[in-house]
């Protein structure tokens, strides 16, 4: 299928999710996004859509614990 965005935001906590993610053995893809403000990076994080149903109780429990 497609790609599904999972997160959008700092490079710190995309790099934790990122990792929790791929504890359960879902590849994820990391992009830059560079803001036309200036220098700020915004790191976005996708999977695969099929992936979502075995990561989302991850995914929802980072968020959680933010």
């Amino acid at each position: 299928m497609g790609l599904i965005k999972i997160f959008s935001g700092k490079e710190t906590i995309a790099t934790k999710l990122q990792t929790a993610v791929e504890a359960e053995n879902v590849m994820v893809t990391q992009r830059q996004n560079k803001q036309n403000s200036g220098n700020t990076v915004i790191i976005e994080l996708f999977i695969e859509e099929d992936d979502f149903l075995k990561v989302r109780d991850a995914i929802e429990d980072f968020k959680m614990n933010m």
